[in-house]
C-alpha cells in the first residue's frame, strides 16, 4: 500500500507555520533576557535605561565642553563642534556598545542555568540595549548642537547613516568577541578596557588624519574604528580627503568579527557552560 503524500501547498504551510512559532518562540526569550537585563543591571526600574546613552553623551558633551573652552581652532569645517561630533558619535558608539556586550555574559551567567536560554540570547539581547543607548545619545548630541546654533545635519545623510550602521555592525561583531573571551577568562574586561584607550587615540576623533605623515596614517589605517570616523566625515564635508577611507576593509573586518564570533561560541560553548 503506498503511502499518502501530502500536496505541496501544505507541507510549505506547514513548514511556514512552524518557522514562525520558533521566531514568536525566539522573540520571547530575547524579550525576557531584555527585560531581565533591565532589571538587574539598572535599579531594579525600567528608566534606570536612561543611563545606557547617559554615558558616552556626558563624554561627549564633556570633550566639546573642554574643547569650547580651551578655544582651539577648527580642525576642518567651520564649526568645531560638529567637526568632533562627527568623530566622537561613531568612536565613542564602538567603544560603549562593545564594552558592555563585553560584560554580558559575566553578568548574567545565572541566566545561563535555563536549557531555553542560549549565550547567544544573553549577547545579543545586550547588543540591543546598547544600539538602542547609542542611537539616543546621537539624537541627544544631534538636538543639543541644533540648541547651541550648530548645523548637525550632513550633506549627505545616506552615507552617515551608513556609516553610524556600519559602526554598530563593527561594535556588536567585537563585541561578541568580547564577551565569548570574557567569560572565559575575566580579567579580558581590563585588557579590553585599556586597549579601547587605543582605539579612542588612533580613531582620529579630535583631528584629520589625512594631514598626518604618510608612516602615522598607514599604522593608522589598520584601526577599523578609524574608517568609521572618516566614513562619518566625508558625509558632513563633500571635500573631506577620503584618500585613508577604506570601506572595503571596514566590511571585512565587521563581517570578519562577526563569524569569528560565532564560530567561538560553537567552540567555547560547552567550556562556559561547564564553568
Amino acid at each position: 500500500m503506498m503511502s499518502e503524500t501530502k500536496p505541496v501547498h501544505e507541507v510549505f504551510i506547514s513548514r511556514r507555520q512552524s518557522m514562525l512559532a520558533a521566531l514568536a518562540e525566539q522573540r520571547n526569550i530575547m524579550g525576557a533576557v531584555i527585560l531581565r537585563d533591565l532589571r538587574t543591571r539598572f535599579f531594579n526600574h525600567g528608566l534606570g535605561f536612561l543611563i545606557v546613552p547617559a554615558f558616552p553623551f556626558v563624554h561627549l558633551f564633556a570633550l566639546l565642553l573642554l574643547h569650547n573652552l580651551a578655544g582651539s581652532e577648527y580642525a576642518y569645517g567651520e564649526d568645531a563642534n560638529v567637526f568632533l561630533a562627527t568623530g566622537l558619535i561613531p568612536t565613542l558608539s564602538f567603544m560603549y556598545v562593545s564594552r558592555f556586550m563585553g560584560l554580558s555574559l559575566l553578568m548574567n551567567r545565572p541566566m545561563l542555568a535555563y536549557p531555553i536560554i542560549g549565550m547567544l540570547e544573553v549577547v545579543f539581547a545586550r547588543a540591543i540595549l546598547e544600539i538602542l543607548g547609542a542611537v539616543w545619545m546621537a539624537a541627544a548630541v544631534i538636538s543639543v548642537l541644533y540648541a547651541v546654533g550648530s548645523d548637525p545635519l550632513p550633506a549627505d545623510p545616506v552615507q552617515a547613516f551608513l556609516a553610524f550602521c556600519t559602526t554598530l555592525l563593527l561594535s556588536v561583531s567585537v563585541g561578541l568577541l568580547v564577551a565569548l573571551v570574557t567569560a572565559v577568562f575575566e580579567t579580558f574586561v581590563t585588557v579590553w578596557a585599556l586597549t579601547l584607550i587605543l582605539f579612542y587615540i588612533a580613531s582620529g576623533s579630535l583631528f584629520v588624519v589625512s594631514l598626518l605623515p604618510a608612516q602615522a596614517v598607514r599604522i593608522l589605517a589598520w584601526n577599523p574604528v578609524l574608517h568609521c570616523t572618516e566614513w562619518m566625515r566625508t558625509a558632513y564635508y563633500p571635500s573631506y580627503p577620503e584618500q585613508v577611507l577604506d570601506k572595503g576593509y571596514l566590511l571585512a573586518v565587521a563581517f570578519g568579527a562577526l563569524v569569528l564570533g560565532l564560530a567561538a561560541e560553537r567552540a567555547l560553548r560547552r567550556r562556559i557552560l561547564g564553568g
